[in-house]
């Protein structure tokens, strides 16, 4: 329901866009959660690839396996289960069609890493983590069905002598009725890779009993052809060995015994049975067979050492970032709590100063500017002024509100959005660029509306000026939603705590703000007559502000290369060459106007079927991709990464940005790429992690919430042991600089 609420808006957009010169959208929508990616990912140390095996089609009751294949550059390694000393297992998260249901991992026999004085257990070279997955009796696909669409969610660690979290979105089609089996050899191989069970009849005497802070375990069942051979232990519970410490082992006939010592931080519960693999040790963790036993445990476990994490500062400081960031320490903490006077009143205040600012952006400019021509036209008549000014005002207010209660609903509905969540959207961005398309062609003067569109809706706007000053405060809103102005992340971010009405007059702030210059010139003779009089330069300036609309529509078109793909982008411009075609043609005088203009709409509907696909389905650049093309110091963002290291005493710099974020992009070039700032980052040995919110990311939106924020940039310095610092919106060098120094 919501997949198809979202694309029926985007088509109301642009049946608006030809209604009127300045219509816009004034619903704004998040991407379809079920937008295809690619099955396959590569980054600078791995190469992750979706698999699947499905010989017999997808049945009830037929085998059907799935799983992710990852092969590593020289010298870097992912982890098991139980990654060792350190690092962190691979997750796999599914979305599958109803009636699929995946198993859990089918780990294969790991290796032993060591780094430096640390043992871990992982994966080098080329790994499969094969899932089997049951097709039941529930698996209606439809009679027309032809494919199974699979996606997964996947995170990994990888490292070698420095480790970066990573992180992928992969899909799959796989078809129904025929057999996908192009991989059954990687399937079969990482088969013959996971561990056997050991030999039933011998469970019972399987044990592992406490002795101090060591394990003396005895394991029976073992093949013959193992016995006086040195076994490599991998237990599957994590922090129970020490696994770079020293042990023993011996062979008692078919019986195999070893004492290990336990791990000093261990802090898990006291497990009844404790699993574990053994394989004979080989040079360099050559192929061989693991076996798996469940060992009996014994005697009373010591009593374990604190846990190692995160800071409790660091926890307690995120749950009350969000009043910090607004200035306040008693921020509601769930919606419909309410805020005090005070904080409301503080809330309020920000959006106002916000949607001032916004004023300034460049986004918003262009509208201004023609704004002002109409101040110049209605200079004589305070009357139509004063209408014209209210009538923008309350289109961008309206507007607001009605973007802010979409928001809320969505995030009441588990949706996780957040300021500017509309531009995640492909077909949002598309629409957003063929809209303003068609503004610029309107300023330059290449067709009138009243050219193309029947006598009754051309002549909406002279008979109706308000109407044309109401959806120009629309198209403001709808230029203004990607750039967020001091004052306002704060704001928005505790509005999405707030009941309903509250939160509402929180977006109706942020409207005055942004109408409100407009609205006080409007109201002030002096400024109408400071202006010059009507004539040629309104024309000019008017053909002038085209460029500015064609500029927004090339920053469009990259965000949905960001988005979508060169691919996708290269769509966009044919089908807005198609668009552009169509309405010259329809400008056209005469019975060449009928048949170039059913010509023209012909074409730009066999363009739209075969090129639109490409904008909503095209492959997003790879993670990774993005971070490296930043530089070298920046790395992705994942969930977790910043605990992990701010836990291991190293401070941490996120920048949440989107390419859609006109403010990040400024600040990107700017603040961020300062060199004075680069080396003091580096000085200090801060890690420096980007969250790239260009397409709508859950993880992303849930961070943001934590830190009382709902849109980007947000710019976050984690240090060890303290709370986390909240910059502004708008990075200065001088105060990125002075708080490095307090690091």
């Amino acid at each position: 329901m919501h997949q198809r609420l979202l694309h029926r808006l985007a088509a109301t957009l642009l049946l608006a866009a030809a209604s009127a010169p300045w219509s816009s959208a004034c619903a704004q929508f998040a991407p379809p959660s079920g937008a295809p990616g690619s099955s396959v990912l590569t980054t600078p140390h791995v190469r992750a690839e979706l698999l699947a095996h499905a010989p017999q089609g997808v049945a009830p009751g037929e085998p059907l396996w799935l799983g992710l294949s990852l092969t590593h550059q020289p010298g870097w390694h992912s982890y098991w289960k139980n990654p060792g000393d350190s690092g962190l297992p691979t997750t796999l998260d599914w979305v599958l069609p109803a009636g699929l249901d995946p198993g859990e991992i089918a780990w294969p026999l790991p290796g032993k890493i060591r780094v430096g004085t640390l043992t871990n257990y992982g994966y080098e070279g080329r790994v499969l983590l094969p899932v089997p997955v049951t097709v039941g009796s529930g698996f209606a696909p439809g009679p027309l069905a032809q494919d199974v669409h699979v996606r997964l969610h996947a995170t990994w660690l990888v490292c070698s002598k420095e480790c970066i979290p990573e992180a992928g979105e992969f899909t799959l089609q796989l078809p129904i009725k025929s057999s996908t089996a192009l991989s059954a050899a990687a399937f079969e191989a990482a088969r013959e890779a996971q561990p056997r069970a050991v030999d039933s009849s011998s469970v019972s005497d399987n044990q592992a009993r406490l002795d101090g802070n060591a394990l003396q375990i005895r394991v029976a069942g073992l093949p013959a052809a193992l016995r006086g051979r040195t076994l490599d232990l991998f237990p599957e519970t994590p922090a129970t060995i020490a696994a770079a410490d020293p042990w023993t082992q011996s062979w008692n006939g078919s019986l195999w015994t070893a004492r290990l010592p336990l791990s000093e931080q261990r802090s898990s519960s006291n497990p009844t049975a404790l699993p574990v693999v053994l394989a004979e040790r080989t040079p360099e963790n050559a192929q061989r067979p693991g076996y798996r036993a469940e060992l009996q445990v014994l005697g009373a476990w010591p009593s374990p050492a604190p846990e190692v994490g995160v800071p409790p500062a660091l926890g307690a400081a995120l749950e009350a970032n969000a009043a910090r960031a607004a200035g306040l320490e008693n921020v509601p903490a769930a919606a419909g709590s309410g805020a005090s006077l005070p904080a409301l009143t503080l809330a309020l205040l920000g959006a106002l100063l916000g949607g001032l600012i916004l004023n300034l952006m460049p986004c918003v400019l262009p509208v201004l500017a023609i704004k002002v021509t109409g101040l110049a036209r209605n200079a004589r008549d305070r009357r139509a002024r004063r209408a014209d000014g209210v009538a923008y005002t309350a289109g961008v207010l309206l507007c607001f509100m009605a973007l802010g209660a979409l928001m809320l609903g969505l995030r009441a509905a588990g949706q996780a959005v957040g300021w500017g969540f509309q531009l995640q959207s492909p077909a949002m961005v598309a629409a957003l660029a063929a809209l303003f398309t068609l503004i610029a062609l309107n300023l330059a003067g290449v067709f009138r509306f009243g050219q193309i569109l029947p006598t009754s809706l051309a002549s909406v706007q002279a008979q109706h000026p308000v109407a044309d000053a109401f959806l120009g405060g629309v198209l403001a809103v709808a230029v203004a939603s990607p750039c967020t102005a001091p004052f306002m992340g704060a704001s928005l971010g505790l509005a999405a705590t707030l009941p309903a009405s509250q939160a509402l007059a929180v977006f109706a702030a942020l409207g005055l703000g942004l109408a409100l210059p407009y609205l006080a010139a409007s109201f002030a003779p002096g400024v109408a007559r400071a202006l010059p009089r009507p004539g040629a330069w309104m024309d000019i300036l008017r053909k002038l502000m085209a460029f500015p609309m064609l500029a927004t529509v090339v920053w469009l078109v990259w965000v949905l290369g960001q988005q979508s793909g060169i691919d996708g982008a290269g769509a966009l411009l044919i089908l807005l060459l198609g668009l552009g075609m169509l309405v010259w043609a329809l400008a056209l005088p005469g019975r060449a106007r009928l048949w170039t203009g059913t010509a023209a709409g012909a074409v730009l509907a066999l363009l739209v079927w075969a090129f639109a696909p490409h904008i909503t389905n095209g492959a997003a650049p790879a993670a990774g991709e993005s971070a490296a093309s930043t530089g070298q110091n920046w790395q992705a963002w994942t969930p977790g990464a910043v605990q992990q290291t701010v836990a291991s005493g190293r401070p941490v710099f996120v920048d949440f940005t989107a390419a859609w974020c006109i403010t990040c992009q400024y600040n990107k070039k700017t603040t961020l790429a300062n060199a004075a700032v680069l080396a003091d980052l580096a000085a200090k040995n801060v890690a420096l992690l980007r969250a790239d919110w260009t397409r709508r990311d859950p993880a992303i939106s849930a961070a943001l919430t934590a830190l009382g924020r709902s849109g980007v940039p947000v710019y976050v310095f984690y240090r060890p042991g303290r709370p986390p610092v909240v910059l502004t919106e708008v990075l200065r060098v001088n105060e990125v600089r002075s708080l490095i120094a307090t690091l």
